[in-house]
């Protein structure tokens, strides 16, 4: 290949050149002098400098067959090692491993010889449960070993994983298509009443911000070289189905916004509340994109704002729905089949986490770092409030109003500004048996 004659001819060239410029000083300082007629010091000094430059040209690096190793407890798999090209001289293989206990290894030393290449193979036994990086470091350091690393998945069972993987999946969907009973219910109503406005403010910023925190980390290559810098031997957190599930939401919850301003909503309106946590929420994200264009920050960072702007807001968003249901006394215009299938991603979601806290033995990843399983757990407290609401506290979805019945009644119209004709009756035509409301009615949703 080009590759290797370029470094062949680089070779020659740092070989070559040292010799060259000797044989000239040699001449210089005697006519008589050349370089086969050199004293033996001068052969040997000229024999350790062609292999000082011989072995500077040298380029290889030490490479692993396998960067990622799933081996059930008990049991055992293998990776090979190997040099992209061989060396002159031999090298000590060291292999360590981040977390001693989870995992053994065999050999942990391997012993080059000159112009070998490999393969070496080493085995690794799974002890217990975890996750580690097994990696290898020559010596001496005459070439690359920072790619001869690989992550060790060590798991109690392969069922549990199997199931846990399903679980994903399912939670995925439920989480998917939570959105659309509340869409279903408003097109069928052709009313919003009920459903708070600040609750759609506020979840579609936290989509945005989601979408824009995996988007960028997923498909921009300056983002992604930031973020295996900072950890390089790590694996990107956002996978292909996140940044679905982050540009779903954010249509579907466009599709229900675009819903409030073509079906009845009363005097329904986003309130100076949240008003004011978004602006708060805007010039952060303001003053972190001034930050990262102009390199005052990384845009790893940016994107890292922009998540944290996305877990504050799911920490906060279901609380003006549950108050809005409070000051009512009713859960009608608040989608019931979207608290189900929210309650059971969440739900699934816990359970897929203590399962594989389970398998591989990473119960840390909630006790130590409980962002995720409490955020999850949050949403689920909600889901559970919103139920008792709607079969408990507000089971009658409507207020008794005193008055006469009439068996045609037209439907209600909600909303102070409208003063539409109830279909079945004409200008100035009243029904024969009219209702009269009590003085304190409020609106009420049909």
């Amino acid at each position: 290949p080009r590759s290797v004659v370029g470094r062949q001819l680089v070779r020659k060239q740092s070989v070559h050149f040292p010799l060259n410029r000797l044989t000239q000083h040699s001449k210089k300082m005697s006519p008589k002098l050349s370089f086969c007629s050199c004293s033996s010091t001068c052969k040997m000094f000229l024999l350790i400098t062609t292999l000082i430059f011989f072995f500077s040209g040298v380029s290889s690096d030490l490479v692993i067959s396998d960067t990622d190793l799933s081996i059930i407890v008990d049991q055992s798999s293998s990776f090979t090692l190997r040099l992209t090209e061989p060396l002159p001289e031999s090298v000590n293989i060291s292999i360590a491993v981040t977390h001693a206990g989870v995992v053994s290894i065999d050999p942990t030393t391997i012993e080059a010889p000159p112009n070998s290449v490999g393969p070496w193979p080493v085995n690794v036994t799974a002890k217990e449960g975890g996750h580690v990086i097994v990696y290898a470091v020559i010596s001496p350091n005459i070439t690359q070993d920072d790619q001869a690393f690989t992550r060790v998945t060590a798991q109690h069972s392969q069922t549990i994983a199997l199931i846990s993987f399903i679980i994903g999946w399912v939670y995925f969907f439920a989480w998917s298509i939570s959105f659309y009973p509340q869409i279903y219910d408003n097109f069928v109503r052709k009313s919003v009443v009920g459903l708070n406005f600040d609750f759609l403010a506020l979840n579609i910023v936290g989509f945005t911000m989601y979408g824009i925190f995996n988007i960028g980390l997923y498909w921009v290559p300056e983002v992604e070289r930031e973020y295996f810098i900072r950890h390089p031997r790590g694996l990107n957190p956002v996978q292909l189905n996140d940044i679905v599930f982050a540009v779903h939401a954010a249509f579907a919850t466009l599709i229900t916004i675009s819903q409030c301003f073509c079906f009845e909503r009363g005097n329904q309106r986003v309130s100076t509340t949240a008003w004011s946590i978004l602006a708060a929420f805007a010039l952060i994200f303001i003053t972190c994109l001034g930050l990262a264009l102009f390199d005052y920050i990384l845009w790893l960072d940016f994107l890292y704002d922009c998540s944290y702007i996305k877990l504050t807001i799911t920490l906060i968003k279901y609380i003006p729905q549950a108050f809005m249901n409070y000051q009512r006394k009713s859960t009608v215009g608040w989608s019931i089949g979207n608290v189900f299938l929210d309650f059971t991603g969440g739900l699934l979601s816990m359970g897929q986490m203590l399962m594989n806290a389970y398998n591989y033995n990473d119960w840390v990843s909630i006790f130590g770092d409980p962002t995720k399983f409490g955020l999850g757990l949050f949403s689920v407290v909600f889901d559970i409030l919103f139920i008792f609401q709607h079969y408990i506290l507000y089971r009658n979805p409507y207020q008794l109003i005193p008055g006469d019945m009439y068996a045609h009644a037209p439907d209600s119209v909600v909303g102070d500004d409208d003063c539409s004709v109830p279909e079945g009756y004409q200008e100035n035509e009243l029904p024969d048996d009219p209702v009269t409301p009590a003085p304190d009615m409020q609106s009420v949703d049909t």
